[in-house]
């Protein structure tokens, strides 16, 4: 996820973001998911966007030339599922996945209906090893 004017990283006020998840079972997963992200990676949280919380960012340059920054790992409370961000998404972790409980997953994004049903021990290992593989690419940096 490249940035734009709308997804440039600012600092975060997370009590002020933490109150804006709606519901309270959601509001409850992204505190946890701020706690783990911040615990795995080392990295202080900022706000990428309206709701995307990143810890990390790394600068690309493709060969097409095509160029950016983006968060190095992180996660977003949607309404309908937890959107966890594992970048860039190229590694095989179907050994961890299959660890983690149920969930569905994108090229780079992991969709968890509920954070309560997954392995947290096997989500902690998959974004420090998504993490580690994206640095193994780019240079990675704490915001």
């Amino acid at each position: 996820m490249a940035y734009d004017a709308k997804t440039r990283p600012a600092p975060l006020d997370e009590a002020a973001w933490l109150a804006g998840v709606a519901p309270e079972t959601r509001r409850d997963e992204a505190a946890r998911l701020l706690t783990i992200f911040r615990e795995v990676t080392g990295f202080a949280p900022q706000l990428w966007g309206s709701s995307l919380i990143g810890f990390g960012r790394y600068d690309y340059r493709y060969d097409s030339g095509h160029s950016g920054s983006s968060l190095a790992t992180g996660f977003s409370p949607r309404k309908a599922e937890l959107s966890i961000y594992i970048l860039p998404g190229y590694a095989d972790f179907g050994p961890i996945l299959a660890r983690l409980g149920p969930h569905r997953a994108g090229k780079s994004c992991l969709y968890l209906k509920s954070l309560s049903r997954v392995d947290e021990t096997a989500l902690r290992e998959l974004i420090r090893a998504g993490l580690d593989d994206l640095s193994a690419r780019w240079t990675v940096f704490p915001g």
